[in-house]
């Protein structure tokens, strides 16, 4: 595999890359919608609500706290998690730039 030269691009484009490639599969998606309609922190329902194994959901929630999307704290044997709120704003402000920036021309290809 190559590199992906990310020196080129601004600080801003590699945190949103980073960002956005955690949430890149559909039980990340899944976690994050849990834990943002629970509107509190999750500690080890995952297992019984998205239906894998205890294994996978930690990969996925390891992916997604090391993109600094989620937060947790340790409460004895178990870990809860929650959404890092000033990453989530940073997210829903750079996507708001950046899907907004695009305008629909009609006399382009």
């Amino acid at each position: 595999m190559g590199l992906t030269k990310t020196e080129i691009f601004t600080a801003e484009q590699n945190r949103l890359a980073i960002m956005l490639k955690a949430m890149a599969h559909p039980a990340r998606i899944a976690i994050l919608q849990y834990i943002i309609n629970a509107n509190a922190c999750i500690c080890g329902d995952l297992v019984d609500e998205l239906g894998l194994a205890q294994a996978t959901i930690s990969q996925h929630l390891k992916e997604l706290k090391n993109a600094g999307l989620i937060q947790g704290t340790i409460e004895g044997v178990s870990v809860c998690y929650c959404i890092e709120p000033d990453a989530w704003k940073l997210l829903s402000t750079q996507l708001g730039s950046f899907f907004g920036a695009y305008t629909n021309r009609k006399n382009c290809c």
